[in-house]
């Protein structure tokens, strides 16, 4: 992959920790001598139509500051990490042409890594896949956990038994390709030297809780269940990674007649703070990320410092 002249910049944290704002502060104003272009790593910002839930930056901030990897994909289509490498690439090196830095704002642990730490990346068996995806409708996730741990213990312990879909992608690669899964790439257990300088947002764990209520709520004031009837009027069959979209996968059920509107909402922030928790997780292993803990104001308390930082 191109790099650009200065060390990419990474912003990064669990949803609804303010890192967008912080980048755009950063970007729109910062104390850098070039000049900054946003890089969305977010696996569902990927999605067109898929604006409110995903918290997508606004048109202004679009106007603004230039914008990439958002609205790749229609909904229905299982967008792959292979793909989001090669687009990702293709960003990045069209921002250090024009003499720009790029400046890489998500959540999403996985995309994030395979654009820092660059690894071989395995094909798809949707063969496999389709049958471990059946098998999920009459057995426990765990007990392909279980199953994993016996192929492949190394990924198998770096991920939650209950992550349906990491499992079986896990076992899609080590049914499909004959190799465990955590063979392919450098590793994600290693962290060697890089040239991104990456900072974290930390928020006291009640503190990011009430943060992602909130959040939620103004979503669904800001029309996310009016968002959701609009997709499925369009794409009434969501791709598998599309339809388990927080917020998305929620209204679904609810317009499905099978929860009411208070219970889906109520589900979602349990579920974006579950969520949270784990890309907490996935972020504490980097020994390469710098920590900032916020306590009120992410944009006064974080740009001053990653102005120090570069």
């Amino acid at each position: 992959m191109n790099r650009v002249a200065a060390p990419a910049l990474v912003v990064l944290g669990p949803t609804a920790s303010g890192k967008s704002d912080v980048a755009m502060a950063v970007a729109a104003a910062g104390p850098f001598e070039q000049p900054f272009e946003i890089v969305a790593v977010d696996a569902m910002q990927v999605y067109r139509h898929m604006d409110i839930g995903t918290a997508k930056p606004t048109v202004h901030d679009r106007a603004s500051v230039p914008h990439h990897l958002l609205d790749l994909v229609d909904p229905d289509h299982d967008f792959a990490v292979a793909e989001f490498v090669v687009a990702a690439s293709t960003a990045m090196a069209g921002i250090g042409e024009r003499g720009a830095r790029a400046l890489l704002v998500g959540g999403t642990g996985l995309y994030l890594r395979v654009l820092t730490d660059p690894m071989e990346m395995p094909g798809t068996w949707p063969e496999v896949r389709a049958a471990l995806e059946a098998r999920l409708v009459d057995e426990r996730v765990e007990v392909l956990h279980a199953e994993l741990a016996t192929l492949d213990p190394p990924a198998a312990a770096r991920m939650e038994p209950t992550n349906g879909r990491r499992v079986v992608r896990a076992l899609e690669v080590c049914l499909g390709s004959g190799r465990r899964f955590s063979s392919f790439g450098p590793g994600l257990a290693t962290y060697p030297p890089v040239p991104f300088v990456q900072v974290g947002l930390r928020w006291s764990r009640p503190m990011l809780a009430l943060r992602i209520e909130h959040r939620v709520h103004r979503m669904i004031e800001a029309g996310l269940v009016g968002e959701v009837v609009d997709l499925l009027e369009r794409f009434p069959q969501l791709s598998r990674t599309a339809g388990q979209a927080l917020g998305y996968k929620e209204i679904i059920e609810h317009l499905d007649g099978r929860v009411g509107l208070d219970e889906a909402v109520a589900e979602v922030v349990l579920r974006t703070r579950q969520f949270a928790v784990r890309q907490e997780r996935w972020f504490r292993r980097d020994p390469r990320i710098r920590w900032l803990d916020i306590h009120d104001d992410p944009v006064a308390e974080a740009v001053p410092v990653i102005g120090e930082l570069n």
